[in-house]
């Protein structure tokens, strides 16, 4: 019996060779002053294109949202040139691919952003017990500066002007991140939103930034090209949430009636967010677990057996197994990647983790 990960998918918005996601992973590759992706990165995502459908790594619509050393941007025609060349290599191979737009907050620092600025977030509220890599090495957080009303303002706006480049590269749409204790998340969580405008204070007031950006971003490119991202009660990066099912119940009966192309929902930690919010949402769902050791193929087939998502998404998997798909179809052993060559570098890492040699 094939396995369900292997069959196409039809969706409302999208036609999918399989249910196999490649899940974003941040790769530091990137030229660190232009944000231009690396040259190599066209043959990285190429390799990988028989996934049903490629999101990208984390690409940020505001260097403010810069939250490493070669993390590329989506904000300038430099940078728009450098994905197009990403996008032609995997339409090439038959591929579709998403832009993830990913702002980072109070995750960055004044060494990894230009002219030392602060980084910026829904309230001053620092990271204490994790430190930051930076190309100095690794560093202590420092205090973000909570954005006033007109900054956050302002972001919604870079967000859609980075969805527009994302179709000007040739991207088949984006996800926005909204998880793993980043800009967006911030916002919705208790312990990182103190505010008192009409961004923070009550819950409405947390989901008002998430709503704009989605809603920001489907106004510019269609609802059918906008996915968004999220981790319930996901305690990534000191975030803290008391009420994940009261909040991303909201957020998702808000967001449901705007057609977007899909959810991406990442479980992690007590709360059953994929069986909670399942019945909530009328689109597509792509599932992802957040563990320490990689998803099996086993437990994707077991999700999407049981109908708690359409398509299952995976990360580390990708990076050293390029042909993902063929391998679980041919139950061909896994290769496993090397974590220190995980982020930055060059091709060593990269592009050189070998294929199955086809069949004669």
């Amino acid at each position: 019996m094939s396995s369900p990960l292997l069959l196409p998918y039809e969706g409302p918005h999208l036609t999918l060779r399989n249910r196999i996601a490649m899940a974003p992973m941040t790769r530091g590759r990137a030229d660190d002053t232009t944000g231009v992706p690396h040259p190599l990165t066209a043959r990285y995502y190429a390799q990988r294109a028989a996934a049903g459908l490629i999101v990208t790594e984390g690409i940020w619509p505001d260097v403010l949202g810069k939250g490493g050393p070669g993390i590329p941007g989506l904000a300038t025609a430099e940078q728009v040139d450098g994905w197009r060349a990403v996008t032609d290599a995997v339409h090439a191979e038959g591929g579709t691919v998403f832009a993830q737009l990913w702002h980072v907050g109070r995750m960055s620092h004044p060494l990894i952003l230009p002219d030392g600025a602060t980084p910026v977030a829904p309230s001053p509220v620092r990271i204490e017990g994790e430190r930051i890599h930076t190309a100095q090495g690794c560093a202590d957080h420092v205090t973000p500066r909570a954005m006033t009303t007109a900054e956050v303002e302002a972001t919604v706006v870079r967000f859609a002007a980075a969805a527009r480049n994302a179709v000007r590269a040739g991207f088949d749409g984006v996800e926005v991140h909204g998880a793993n204790g980043y800009l967006v998340q911030q916002f919705l969580a208790e312990n990182t939103n103190r505010r008192i405008d009409r961004f923070g204070g009550s819950r409405a007031g947390r989901l008002r930034f998430a709503l704009d950006v989605v809603e920001a971003v489907a106004a510019e490119i269609g609802p059918e090209r906008v996915g968004l991202r999220i981790s319930p009660h996901n305690p990534e990066n000191e975030i803290a949430e008391r009420d994940p099912q009261g909040t991303y119940r909201a957020l998702v009966d808000a967001l449901d009636p705007l057609g977007l192309a899909y959810l991406h929902i990442i479980e992690r930690g007590a709360y059953g967010a994929l069986a909670d919010l399942r019945p909530r949402w009328s689109g597509t769902l792509i599932g992802n677990f957040n563990g320490p050791e990689p998803t099996s193929q086993r437990a994707g087939e077991q999700v999407l057996d049981v109908g708690l998502a359409d398509v299952f998404s995976f990360g580390r998997l990708f990076i050293s197994n390029p042909d993902l798909p063929a391998r679980f179809a041919t139950g061909a052993p896994l290769t496993p990647h090397a974590e220190e060559l995980v982020y930055g570098g060059g091709a060593e890492g990269y592009v050189d983790y070998p294929a199955l040699a086809p069949r004669p």
